[in-house]
């Protein structure tokens, strides 16, 4: 990790792996998904170490702290040494995760066990009404 004192935000974004790519961590910014030290911001806000992130992303929401800063995109392993995540968030993500696999159980949409033949086929036109 260099020694840097500011970094744009969407490229920390990107270096710190919560975005695949720069132009996704700017679109994310621009959309009012981030949020500064709790105030929305632009793509290319200057970020230091100790600054708060607020991050909403697929129905899930991080809040962190910037421990260093990186401009270049390294293995996760060394990502997640870029931020520390906050106890609460990390209790809140997991709770959600754990509600969408329930939900997930109680909404399976299985498969039937085989196709239509061609008599429950005909039922099926008839019940419709075709």
């Amino acid at each position: 990790m260099s020694e840097l004192s500011t970094l744009r935000l969407d490229k920390w974004l990107w270096a710190a792996r919560f975005f695949k790519t720069r132009s996704l961590a700017s679109e994310a910014v621009a959309g009012g998904k981030v949020h500064l030290n709790g105030n929305r911001c632009k793509p290319s806000k200057e970020v230091k170490v100790a600054d708060k992130l607020t991050i909403s992303k697929d129905g899930y929401q991080w809040d962190i702290l910037i421990l260093a800063l990186n401009e270049h995109r390294r293995p996760a392993a060394e990502a997640v040494l870029l931020y520390q995540e906050s106890p609460e968030s990390v209790a809140k993500r997991e709770q959600q995760r754990q509600q969408r696999r329930e939900e997930a159980v109680f909404l399976d949409f299985s498969p039937a066990a085989h196709k239509p033949n061609k008599k429950e086929r005909r039922l099926i036109h008839r019940f419709k009404g075709d």
